[in-house]
C-alpha cells in the first residue's frame, strides 16, 4: 500500500456561499432568489481587494439550510453563517475571517443533536 503524502494547506479558510436556485413558489425557497449569488459575488471581490489569497471564496450547491438563506461555511472551522447585506459580508470578512472572531449575531441555529459554534477557534489573517 503507498501512503498518500499529506496535502497542501492551500488556503487558511475556504468559505461555501450557497448560490442554489430552486423553482418559483418552492417552499423551501432558494438561497439565489434571495440575494445569494449577488453577495458571493461581492464577498469574492472585497476579500480580493482586502488581500486575503489565503481565502477562497466559492459558490456552492444547497447547503440544506434553505430555510436560514442566503447562508454560508466556512471551513476549517464549519462555521455556518446567515447573511443578508453587503454589511452582513463586510462584518464576516472583518471579524471572522481577518479578526478570527466568530459573529454570533448571524449564526445559524443548530439543529437538534449539533454542538454550539461558541468557542470555535478561527485562524487569523
Amino acid at each position: 500500500m503507498i501512503a498518500e503524502p499529506a496535502a497542501p494547506s492551500w488556503y487558511r479558510c475556504h468559505v461555501f456561499c450557497c448560490t442554489n436556485e430552486r423553482p418559483a413558489g418552492h417552499p423551501q425557497g432558494s438561497c439565489a432568489k434571495r440575494g445569494g449569488k449577488r453577495l458571493r459575488d461581492y464577498m469574492k471581490a472585497r476579500a480580493k481587494e482586502l488581500g486575503l489569497g489565503d481565502v477562497r471564496i466559492n459558490s456552492s450547491g444547497c447547503l440544506d439550510r434553505c430555510e436560514h438563506g442566503p447562508t454560508m461555511v466556512i471551513y476549517p472551522q464549519g462555521v455556518w453563517y446567515h447573511y443578508e447585506s453587503r454589511e452582513d459580508v463586510e462584518e464576516i470578512l472583518s471579524r471572522h475571517l481577518i479578526g478570527g472572531e466568530v459573529v454570533e449575531r448571524l449564526l445559524l441555529p443548530k439543529r437538534d443533536g449539533e454542538g454550539a459554534a461558541a468557542g470555535v477557534s478561527v485562524p487569523t489573517a
